[in-house]
């Protein structure tokens, strides 16, 4: 219960800083940078995290309040930067972008849904959705395996071992 409280609390952080701050300044190699920071940021989080897990008393909770609080970062980081992106050039998406509507879009490109109703029309546009669909792609592959990989260390450090099923570890 404490674990899933922590994880929507951080959720709901996240998104507020979101929300209030002030972002308006121009999009320029700056914001490129911060984003690529930021994402820097996330891996270093869930390298953290796995470490965490491998230590932790109920690894599988653990990796799953671990990816509550690396994936709103990672999609919101993106969020912020197809926001910044509308707001220095207009013509950069097919409607112009809200915060919301830069999550939503965020949300449909990362989730590969794609409605179509939001579409990227600049070059920078279409090359940072591009950017992100592969390291979407890179960050739930790695993300994944970092995360079993922690879950089962875990659970061999507990003096068990996970069944071939992933439930609950049987005694060595």
């Amino acid at each position: 219960m404490l674990a899933t409280t922590r994880a929507l609390l951080t959720t709901g952080v996240l998104i507020a800083v979101y929300y209030l701050l002030p972002l308006d300044s121009a999009f320029t190699a700056g914001t490129i940078v911060a984003l690529v920071v930021g994402i820097g940021a996330v891996a270093l989080l869930l390298a953290w995290q796995a470490r965490v897990i491998m230590h932790s008393a109920r690894p599988r909770l653990r990796a799953a309040e671990s990816l509550a609080t690396a994936l709103p970062l990672f999609i919101l980081l993106f969020s912020a930067t197809y926001y910044l992106l509308e707001r220095s050039s207009a013509e950069s998406f097919s409607e112009t972008l809200s915060r919301s509507d830069a999550l939503y879009f965020t949300m449909t490109v990362f989730a590969t849904v794609g409605f179509g109703d939001i579409s990227p029309r600049s070059t920078p546009a279409r090359l940072l959705v591009t950017g992100q669909m592969t390291v979407d792609l890179v960050l739930i592959g790695v993300a994944a395996r970092l995360l079993v990989n922690a879950v089962q260390e875990g659970l061999r450090r507990q003096g068990g071992r996970p069944d071939e099923d992933g439930g609950s570890p049987s005694p060595s």
